[in-house]
């Protein structure tokens, strides 16, 4: 019932990210940055020397500073130490008494301390927005766009996302800055987020305010085409280039997402183009040819 012991993976790169439905532009003035549950408590679940909770801390980190460099507040979120059943009501049957157990275990860990003009959140459910004047302190403040980072990405993480979209502020989900149970859930989380929610991006996405398409810092080849069909077909490893990806539940509006994003790359096709030869090797053809056009 309570969480078990966390095992480390590799975290997400940008060649991994989902495709976003959304190309929302990254702007500082309207943004904030929310720091998700990176109290001690959670955070030892991952146990000592556990090189994906290090880098996420570090990532977490960079973040932090670039925000404090632009202006952009930042908010934390932590449960209290003190938890009546009646605040927890079904996060017992869920989690059993977590952190109140272990209230010397409250703090956000010493490499994320808040600073004095940061706003610490009491957190009470999955998202952050429960029971918190969140999304109030974002409109007072003019800011639309919440950056997302922390602790557990399927669950809190995830939700707050979708509760931010819910009232009208852009998440951007730092897909290199969240942590999970494992890299299945992580990469549910990432997913779910691009198809109907938020915006996915690499922490240097933010850091080096480069929120354009990838056009320019992308290889461009048929191991790109590969890592933008991946995430919306079943049993990728079993597909090789030459299979028909309606066999793998690649379906029209799947197609639609990635003649979306190709167009903003400048690569125009059709959908009768790619219904036609529906593969790897009959995308990257179309494609291919498109983008030589599009460069011409």
């Amino acid at each position: 019932m309570s969480i078990k012991s966390i095992a480390a993976y590799t975290l997400p790169s940008s060649i991994d990210l989902p495709i976003n439905k959304v190309s929302w532009p990254f702007e500082a003035s309207q943004s904030a940055l929310l720091i998700h549950d990176m109290q001690q408590y959670f955070v030892e679940f991952y146990g000592e020397n556990n090189h994906l909770i290090n880098q996420v801390i570090s990532h977490i980190s960079a973040l932090k500073a670039f925000c404090k460099s632009q202006g952009i507040p930042v908010f934390y979120t932590a449960q209290p130490k003190e938890q009546s059943d009646e605040d927890r009501a079904l996060l017992n049957d869920m989690w059993g008494r977590g952190l109140p157990q272990y209230p010397d275990k409250k703090d956000i860990i010493g490499e994320l301390k808040p600073d004095t003009d940061d706003i610490v959140l009491t957190k009470w459910r999955y998202s952050a927005f429960h029971r918190s004047p969140l999304a109030e302190m974002l409109k007072s403040q003019g800011r639309d766009q919440l950056i997302i980072c922390g602790i557990y990405g399927h669950i809190g993480v995830m939700q707050t996302a979708v509760d931010a979209f819910s009232n009208n502020i852009k998440p951007f989900l730092i897909a290199d800055a969240i942590a999970d149970f494992s890299l299945e859930e992580h990469l549910m989380a990432l997913n779910y987020i691009a198809k109907n929610a938020g915006r996915v991006v690499c922490k240097d996405d933010i850091v080096n305010a480069d929120m354009n398409d990838k056009t320019d810092t992308t290889e461009f080849s048929k191991s790109w085409l590969r890592s933008q069909i991946i995430p919306l077909i079943e049993d990728a490893d079993a597909m090789e280039d030459d299979d028909n990806l309606m066999d793998f539940g690649l379906d029209s509006v799947a197609v639609m997402t990635l003649m979306s994003a190709w167009q903003k790359q400048g690569i125009n096709v059709t959908f009768v183009e790619l219904a036609k030869s529906p593969s790897v090797n009959g995308f990257w053809d179309i494609v291919s040819k498109a983008n030589s056009f599009a460069l011409a």
